[in-house]
């Protein structure tokens, strides 16, 4: 057990010590492993309550927290995102990061 917390220790003692170009160069190889995964037997989720010939944003969980996203009109088009973006992502929805602002083109009022 105290092995285990040591190992832990200097991994946490690593990731501190990184330079700036280090975590450049991890985050680069963790992107390239990222969309060098075969995805062609992911299952798709949307959200529920879409139609199958609706537009609409779908998801599919992949190893290590990662997630790919995609629209279903453009089912070829992935975009793949580590479990750090995707945590990021979520949290700054919840906290209303990308809220629309209301705009000229809907009236001027927020969507509802």
């Amino acid at each position: 057990m105290a092995e285990a917390a040591d190992a832990a220790g200097v991994a946490d003692k690593d990731i501190a010590a990184e330079t700036d170009a280090d975590v450049k160069a991890r985050k680069e190889r963790e992107k390239d492993e990222l969309y060098a995964l075969d995805i062609s037997d992911v299952e798709w989720h949307s959200a529920p309550g879409t139609e199958e010939h609706e537009e609409r944003v779908e998801i599919a969980y992949l190893p290590e927290g990662a997630v790919a996203m995609r629209s279903s009109l453009d089912p070829d088009t992935v975009l793949r995102y580590t479990e750090a973006e995707w945590r990021a992502f979520v949290l700054g929805a919840r906290d209303g990061e990308f809220d629309l602002e209301p705009a000229p083109h809907n009236g001027g009022r927020a969507p509802q």
